[in-house]
Order: structure tokens, then sequence, then C-alpha cells
């Protein structure tokens, strides 16, 4: 994230608003098994490095939502990722989703602007050695306007926002909800408990998290406390699956 979000104005804040209600994709989530999905945006080269690893131990892949415009960079969330981490993750069983190109927020720009960033995108993943499509796409800042939902719906077959909620019930795969992995060990104790509530009542959970490193930016964690999580997760006994595979999974199960 390069800066928190902040809508500009009222008729801004009315436009998140009224998003998260409209141009719903509904998708049906009534596991008889939890699921949980680790997912992180932009992203830091310590995702890839710290968070891979972690996940790969215990048999588990992610899902790393990119925005090709800062890779090779550096931020306050650390190094940010390069090609050999495309290249690398994806060969290894990670599922490589999509953020916008330069991180523009869907909620305020123009539909436009939005649709040339995504093809942007696509374009310089695709320089950076990636194949497959990209099917899972992440909303920066989690927040979207109506338009972009309605644009966006026909070219991703999962939508993620923010919200800081499991999924459950009826889902919007045009804004799926998610925990955050950040908030220090305050907001690992809500992932935590998110994680334990799975155990009697089932959903699909997707964590987001940015960096992981020893000093974590405001919306990163420790390496101490991703495992936290983790440990979190086995014990709650949820299948772990990307983003992708997640919803393969609940659309096999209604049919």
């Amino acid at each position: 994230m390069n800066a928190p979000y902040s809508p500009s104005s009222f008729s801004a804040r009315i436009t998140r608003q009224v998003a998260r209600f409209a141009a719903r994709r509904p998708l049906p989530i009534h596991p008889d098994h939890a699921i949980v999905s680790f997912s992180f945006d932009d992203f830091p080269k310590s995702a890839a490095t710290l968070g891979a690893p972690a996940l790969e131990q215990r048999g588990w892949r992610g899902t790393y939502y990119a925005s090709a415009g800062l890779a090779g960079t550096t931020n306050h969330h650390g190094e940010q990722f390069d090609a050999g981490d495309i290249v690398d993750l994806n060969a290894r069983g990670h599922e490589i989703g999509c953020h916008t190109f330069e991180h523009v927020d869907c909620a305020q720009a123009d539909v436009d602007t939005v649709m040339d960033s995504l093809d942007r995108n696509a374009n310089a993943l695709r320089r950076m050695g990636l194949s497959e499509p990209l099917s899972s796409f992440a909303f920066p800042y989690g927040e979207a306007s109506l338009e972009a939902k309605r644009a966006l719906s026909s070219r991703f077959a999962s939508m993620r926002g923010v919200r800081a909620e499991i999924n459950r019930g009826t889902g919007d795969l045009n804004l799926l909800r998610a925990v955050a992995l950040d908030g220090g060990d305050a907001g690992i104790e809500r992932a935590i408990e998110a994680a334990n509530s799975l155990i009697q009542a089932p959903g699909w959970l997707i964590y987001y998290a940015h960096d992981i490193q020893e000093q974590p930016s405001e919306w990163g964690c420790t390496p101490e406390q991703f495992d936290r999580v983790c440990h979190a997760v086995e014990a709650s006994g949820a299948r772990v699956m990307t983003v992708r595979d997640a919803l393969k999974s609940l659309l096999e199960d209604q049919t």
C-alpha cells in the first residue's frame, strides 16, 4: 500500500459505501470445512522470501497480488518483488494475482484509467515470465467504485477488498472480504480470533499481508506474528488454498 486509503470527499465516501452493496456477484459459501487463503498485496520481496517458505513448510501456497509498476523499487514496505520472484513463486505453486500497475485507486480513478492500468500490469507480468492468466484481483486500498466493480466483473474470477470479515453465507465475488495481518499484536490477535472462529463456524477466511520483517511497516507484520497466525490456522483444521483454488473448490461443492 503506497499510502493509507483516504476518500477525497464526501461523495467519494458515499461511492465507497454504495459499491459494497451494489454490483454484487453472489457466491454461496456453506462449506462443510473451513477454507483459508493467505494473500499478499503489492508485493514486498519479504512476502516471497519469508512468507512463501513459512507457508510451504506446512504444505500451503499463497496468492501474490502484484503491482508491476512497483517491481524493483523500494518503499516503506522495503524492497519490492522482481521478475525472478514472479517466476520462482509461480514455479513453486503459488498464485500470481493482479493489482493495478501503479497501485491506482479503483474507487477514485475513472474506469478507462483502471482498465488501462490492468492491461499494463498484465503485459508487464507476462514480460517478467508469467505465462498463466490472471484470474484473481485485489483492489488497491481495498476499495472500488460501482463502475469499477461492473467493468472488472467479467475480467476476473474473483476480486478482493479489505473489509475485515470472513466470507460466510453469501459472498460477493466482486468484493470478497479479507482480514489484515497488520496492526501490531492487537491486529494479529484479531487475525488469530478469526481463525479460531472457523472451528465452530466454517467459512472462507482470506488473509492479506504486505511486508514481513522484524521492524514491519504499519501494514506489515513480523515473522513471529506471521507464524502465530499460521499456527492458529493449523489448529483450526482449515484447508489452506490459494484464492484461485479456494474458489474452484467452493464452486465444485455446488455441483
